[in-house]
């Protein structure tokens, strides 16, 4: 009971960080965001492209057929913006993504909270 209980919360908090990361890509950018993507390696051209896929892994969150392979699909992601900002130099920001790496590890540990 529990274990589905961590299991929904996890669910809920990823999926609503995917989708408002997905809605926030389609949004007006500030200097600091502009300037964080730049350093990246992330232009303005792309970014709406990985709104439309966080908010495709956020939905396919919800259905017990595609949960797993969304998970892997946002710990990809996860990792791949580690690894661009380690070779950007960006320390810090690798480090904060540590438990967001977690999260969908957990989830796939966890397995969907509404499956018989």
């Amino acid at each position: 009971m529990i274990k589905n209980i961590i299991s929904l919360l996890l669910l809920i908090i990823s999926v609503f960080l995917s989708l408002k990361h997905g809605w926030d890509a389609f949004q007006p950018t500030t200097v600091e965001q502009t300037k964080l993507m730049t350093e990246l390696g992330v232009n303005k051209i792309i970014m709406p492209y990985f709104g439309v896929f966080s908010i495709i892994i956020g939905l396919m969150l919800l259905y017990p057929k595609t949960f797993f392979i969304s998970n892997v699909l946002h710990a990809i992601i996860i990792v791949l913006i580690m690894a661009l900002s380690l070779r950007a130099g960006n320390y810090k920001m690798a480090l904060i993504e540590i438990p967001f790496l977690a999260m969908p590890l957990v989830m796939i540990w966890l397995k969907y909270p509404f499956k018989n």
